[in-house]
């Protein structure tokens, strides 16, 4: 059994090491070292707010009778939140109905003694006085229907603040009054939040916020590692005394996954730009703590050399800070040219 295994193990090493002999006899696949103009960032953390978060108070006084949402529940615009008790409000509608309605009685009354006294006055019947009287009585008629129109849109509208309805679509996050507590106009009720629009706020130090305010280019990152460009930038007008920084708050595209109000994320702001070499990040070698590349020159000789690398960018590349030079080329196939290399050495390959 043991002896099995054994074959099987020692099979697969001698595959492997003929694939890399074989990879290591055929034309070894290269890179150009390239000089390229790239941004200049940095990185900041950020925080991810909600661009809605509403605080919805009592419009009317009057005693809570329904809750109908808690904390975390999700609530549609529109939806009926809190009831307050609306007994009082709705017999304050009621007596301005019928305020209305007599306050229109009277007006009609007025217009009638008023028609009355014109055909009277044209027919010299009655004086000036009593026509001046006439008239000022349904002026006053007609002052009346208004006021009374007036009390009962008022009286209407106290007795629909007795219905709060959520002004977005959120969730909520704190309830301020429960069930049977009496509210006054002002008093905070509910606080909710809406993950439909989001943004991210970064304190950015002032010697990087000339540049930044100038460009307003930022990235963000998301959780799965990718990144996304920021969309409308605003940068406060004034630093934090304690920290000399400026307050910049980053839009979010719509739809950026997994995203929620109170996390963390990283943001790159661009502040200019600077020339760096760039290699394919397939043809780096890790080692322990050793980062290196095979160089390949033009007579095809192999050499192993220690590099200093930079950022991983979005295109597959990786920016190199030292121990490359623009035009040389790098192997493509870390372990063919390892194997290449160890011939070389042994005086198994032509010079």
């Amino acid at each position: 059994m043991q002896n099995s295994r054994l074959s099987r193990v020692l099979a697969a090493l001698t595959l492997a090491i003929t694939s890399a002999i074989a990879a290591a006899e055929a034309p070894l696949a290269t890179a150009l070292v390239e000089q390229r103009q790239l941004a200049r960032e940095f990185q900041f953390d950020g925080l991810v707010e909600a661009v809605q978060q509403t605080t919805v108070s009592a419009q009317t006084s009057g005693q809570l009778e329904a809750v109908l949402f808690d904390v975390d529940d999700y609530v549609e615009k529109g939806q009926l939140i809190v009831e307050l008790a609306a007994t009082e409000h709705r017999a304050r509608a009621d007596r301005a109905v019928a305020d209305l309605d007599e306050a229109r009685a009277r007006l009609q009354e007025a217009r009638d003694e008023h028609q009355r006294a014109r055909e009277l006055f044209s027919k010299q019947l009655v004086s000036e006085s009593a026509m001046d009287k006439a008239e000022a009585a349904l002026k006053s008629a007609r002052a009346r229907v208004q006021g009374a129109e007036a009390g009962l849109a008022e009286a209407r509208q106290q007795l629909e603040y007795t219905q709060v309805r959520a002004p977005y679509s959120g969730i909520v996050t704190e309830r301020h009054l429960e069930l049977g507590s009496m509210a006054q106009p002002g008093q905070a009720l509910m606080t909710g939040i809406s993950l439909e629009r989001l943004r991210v706020s970064v304190d950015v130090p002032q010697s990087l916020i000339v540049p930044v305010r100038a460009l307003g280019e930022a990235r963000v990152r998301l959780p799965d590692g990718t990144w996304v460009n920021a969309g409308e930038q605003t940068v406060f007008p004034f630093a934090d005394q304690g920290s000399n920084s400026f307050r910049v708050r980053l839009a979010l595209p719509d739809g950026a996954a997994e995203l929620f109000p109170g996390m963390l994320v990283k943001t790159a702001f661009r502040v200019g730009s600077q020339e760096r070499l760039v290699v394919p990040a397939r043809a780096l070698v890790y080692r322990s703590e050793v980062t290196a590349v095979y160089v390949v020159d033009e007579q095809g000789k192999v050499g192993f050399r220690r590099i200093r690398a930079g950022a991983r960018l979005d295109d597959g590349l990786i920016q190199v800070l030292a121990g490359l030079e623009a035009g040389e080329r790098v192997a493509l196939e870390p372990v063919a040219a390892g194997v290449l290399l160890k011939r070389q050495r042994e005086g198994r390959v032509d010079e």
